[in-house]
């Protein structure tokens, strides 16, 4: 319940609406390396992270797996075009270790989302938020090297450093196995 507290923590949400937001979740558990989504499938549902973490990813031109992001606890795995769209997911979405998850259906979702003003405006501050977050990653992306991409993700996100394979962080970074190899070697000197 802990990752609920603080992912629906907005001025206007009542404590009576958090009591009926909290009530529309369901609690379940994904295994490592299972699918929380697959690439074709439409999302029916968002997900707040109480433990674990995930990986989405997508399938480049040439074939290769490409980590688009990593969601841990306290936070929300949605693929946001696929729910609000109702159209087949781009990317997918595996558990990188045993997770404990908190569910909400879209429908539900729907209804509270016009019923409560205070689930409304959260609603509208987290999408700009992780708009705002997608923009700044793609701008590092094209102005910063990837020692500074790879820095900047040590102090942001050090807990992934323990929980994810190593090959993800690379080309989440967009760079090779060995590049980031030889980065890490770097900054140990």
């Amino acid at each position: 319940m802990k990752s609920l507290k603080n992912i629906y923590k907005h001025p206007l949400i009542s404590i009576k609406d958090l009591e009926i937001i909290y009530k529309a979740h369901k609690k379940v558990f994904f295994k490592k390396g299972e699918y929380i989504l697959m690439t074709g499938q439409i999302a029916n549902a968002y997900f707040c992270i109480e433990k674990g973490i995930v990986r989405t990813y997508a399938i480049d031109y040439k074939g290769n797996d490409i980590t688009t992001g990593f969601i841990g606890e306290s936070e929300i795995v949605v693929d946001v075009f696929s729910l609000f769209h109702q159209s087949p997911a781009k990317e997918y979405i595996v558990a990188l270790t045993d997770c404990e998850m908190y569910k909400i259906d879209f429908d539900t979702f729907q209804e509270l989302y016009h019923a409560s003003k205070g689930f409304n405006e959260w609603g509208r501050a987290w999408m700009s938020h992780s708009l705002f977050q997608l923009k700044q990653r793609i701008i590092s992306m094209v102005t910063e090297a990837a020692t500074d991409r790879y820095k900047s993700l040590i102090e942001e996100r050090s807990e992934i450093f323990s929980q994810v394979p190593l090959k993800h962080i690379a080309t989440y970074l967009g760079i090779t196995d060995t590049s980031l190899s030889r980065i890490r070697k770097e900054l140990i000197k």
